[in-house]
């Protein structure tokens, strides 16, 4: 048995360096596109959790100020959800909270009392953890819900 052999027509197919070329620009052009939509993506995360812990906060202090015909002071903070202070008159049979969450970048949420925007004003500094800034470095408040 002889094996033949057929020269020209046992040519290996594959991929011309031209055909790969265009694959490689139509990913680019198509990574140009998407990946700066989802790269701020967990910004926008974020900024919604903090504004979900807001409303969850600003709910609780509505409740203290129920049962105790005002606001946590400036200096009770918001340490009075969890813990009442000593020697409050109405104390809650249980917490109006289990535990203060920390915003979404870690850092406890900021209260004020008076506030300036209104009675109180409950918010995150944001990622830079500084008064102001845009983006994800924008200040999230109670104000804005």
């Amino acid at each position: 048995m002889r094996r033949q052999h057929r020269g020209r027509n046992n040519r290996q197919q594959g991929f011309s360096l031209i055909e790969i070329m265009v694959v490689v620009v139509i990913i680019g052009i198509l990574a140009a596109l998407i990946v700066p939509r989802l790269m701020d993506r967990p910004d926008q995360a974020r900024a919604v959790a903090a504004r979900q812990d807001i409303a969850a906060l600003m709910q609780a202090l509505k409740l203290y100020r129920l049962d105790n015909g005002r606001y946590p002071s400036a200096g009770q903070g918001l340490q009075a959800l969890v813990k009442p202070p000593q020697g409050s008159g109405a104390v809650p049979v249980t917490p109006y909270l289990e535990r203060l969450p920390n915003d979404p970048w870690g850092h406890p949420y900021q209260y004020q009392n008076p506030g300036k925007h209104g009675d109180i004003d409950v918010f995150s500094l944001g990622a830079d953890s500084a008064p102001g800034g845009d983006a994800g470095n924008a200040d999230i408040g109670s104000w804005q819900l």
